[in-house]
């Protein structure tokens, strides 16, 4: 879990790094605002504890069921790109990009771990971190 939850918080500190960058390309930025609004204007504890269920729930599909129904060696790639190829309806690049460098590495580490608790510790991480810090990454340029 310690494991986990320290690379959950390494990949939260890349994307906000990242996020930093971003802010200030409004193509990129518009989106992911956009998206963010629902927590900001809407309930935030409604919101996190949605962000928490949804978290498990791709984890269990993605890294669980799905994976365990592949061949091995190509677990990590399928889930990755099926993963990815499920966020790219929301018209959102950026959480299209992020789904796969998140399904990559949450991949690897149920590779890793043989099992979901650690995928989901990390997704959990990262994601409730995102929707509490990203919007005040993004403000850097406003």
């Amino acid at each position: 879990v310690v494991q986990s939850l320290a690379l959950g918080l390494l990949l939260l500190g890349a994307f906000l790094a990242g996020a930093v960058l971003v802010a200030g390309v409004p193509v990129l930025r518009d989106p992911v605002q956009l998206l963010l609004d629902h927590a900001r204007y809407g309930s935030l504890p409604l919101v996190a504890a949605l962000t928490a269920i949804n978290g498990i729930a791709e984890e269990l599909y993605f890294r669980g069921a799905l994976f365990a129904a592949l061949p091995h060696r190509r677990a990590v790639l399928v889930t990755t790109l099926v993963y990815g190829l499920a966020t790219v309806p929301t018209n959102i690049p950026l959480l299209v990009f992020a789904a796969v460098v998140l399904g990559l590495v949450v991949g690897l580490q149920r590779r890793v771990t043989g099992g979901v608790l650690g995928p989901i510790v990390t997704h959990l991480t990262w994601s409730l971190g995102m929707l509490f810090l990203l919007p005040y990454t993004l403000d850097v340029w406003m």
